[in-house]
C-alpha cells in the first residue's frame, strides 16, 4: 500500500517549525505540504510561506475550498462565523482536506497527518479519523518540542517568524473572530483595506439579522472609533506593564527567555484562544 505523508502549513511559527523539523530530522520521509487557502489571508503569510518554501526546497501544495468564502456566507444566511459557529473553518480549512484524504483513500493510499502540536499544548488535539489507515502524528509532542524549541528551530534555518507577529499574535483570515481588540487595531493601522472589507462584511450580516460581530460585544465601526482606539490601546499597553512586572518576579534567565518567547499574557491566556489548529498553528 502506497503511503502518502502529508503536514499542513497554516502560516504560523508551529507548521513551519514542523515543515522544517521533518525536513532536517526525517530525510527519509517524503512528506507532501499544504496550504488550504480562504483567499482571506494576510498578505505577510504569502511572503513568509515563500521564505519556507525556499528552505525546503519543495512546494506547498495550495489546497483550496470548493467555494469562496462569499458563498458559504450566503449559504449560511450572511450570518458572520464565530466561536460557536465556526463554518469557516469547517468549509474553508477542513473539508477541502477531509475531501483530498478521501481521494487518497479510494486510490487504496494510506495517509499520515502530521500535526504540529507542542510538547507544552496538553490542551491540544487533533482531527482524528474513525479509519484505520489515516494516522495523525505528532512529533513535536512524542519528540518533547515545546515552544522554546519551536523558535530555535526557525532561527537555527534562518527563516525567523512571520512578520505579521509584530503586530498579531496568530495566523488565518484577516478578519478572523479570534482575534484580540488590539489586534483589530492593528489590523487597520496595518491593512486599512482589509479592516475595511470585514466591515463591510460585519454590516451586511447585522442587516440579514446576524447575532455576531467580529470582535465581541462591539461592531468594528464602533471599536475603529478614534476615543475607542485610544482606549483599546490603553488597555493593551496596562497588561503589556503587568506581564513586564510578572517576568521581573522570575529568575533572570526566565526572564530573558519570557521576553523572547511569550506574547500571551498580552494578547490573552491561550495563544489560540479555542481557535482551531489547522488555523492558526
Amino acid at each position: 500500500m502506497r503511503q502518502r505523508h502529508l503536514l499542513g502549513i497554516s502560516g504560523g511559527k508551529d507548521s513551519a517549525a514542523l515543515a522544517v523539523y521533518m525536513k532536517n530530522q526525517h530525510p527519509e520521509i517524503d512528506v507532501e505540504y499544504f496550504f488550504t487557502d480562504t483567499g482571506k489571508e494576510l498578505p505577510e503569510v504569502y511572503e513568509f510561506l515563500g521564505r519556507l518554501e525556499s528552505y525546503l526546497g519543495k512546494k506547498i501544495h495550495p489546497l483550496n475550498p470548493v467555494k469562496d468564502f462569499d458563498f458559504y456566507l450566503k449559504l449560511y444566511n450572511n450570518f458572520l462565523p464565530s466561536p460557536q459557529t465556526r463554518w469557516c473553518t469547517r468549509m474553508l480549512k477542513l473539508a477541502p482536506l477531509k475531501k483530498w484524504i478521501s481521494e487518497m483513500r479510494a486510490n487504496g493510499e494510506e495517509v499520515y497527518s502530521y500535526v504540529a502540536i507542542r510538547a507544552d499544548e496538553e490542551y491540544r488535539t487533533a482531527m482524528q479519523s474513525s479509519d484505520e489507515n489515516v494516522h495523525v502524528v505528532l512529533p513535536f509532542r512524542e519528540d518533547g518540542i515545546d515552544k522554546a524549541g519551536v523558535y530555535e528551530i526557525l532561527e537555527t534555518a534562518g527563516i525567523g517568524l512571520p512578520s505579521y507577529y509584530e503586530w498579531r499574535s496568530r495566523s488565518g483570515c484577516t478578519f478572523c473572530f479570534f482575534q484580540q481588540k488590539i489586534e483589530w487595531v492593528h489590523l487597520l493601522e496595518h491593512h486599512p483595506d482589509k479592516f475595511k472589507e470585514a466591515m463591510l462584511y460585519e454590516k451586511d450580516a447585522l442587516q440579514q439579522g446576524s447575532p455576531f460581530t467580529w470582535s465581541q460585544g462591539e461592531s468594528l465601526k464602533e471599536l475603529s472609533s478614534p476615543k475607542r482606539i485610544i482606549e483599546i490601546k490603553k488597555d493593551y499597553e496596562e497588561r503589556k506593564r503587568k506581564a513586564s512586572l510578572r517576568r521581573k518576579n522570575k529568575n533572570p534567565l526566565q526572564q530573558g527567555l519570557d521576553e523572547f518567547l511569550d506574547n500571551d499574557d498580552i494578547y490573552g491566556e491561550d495563544e489560540g484562544n479555542g481557535a482551531c489548529s489547522i488555523c492558526m498553528k
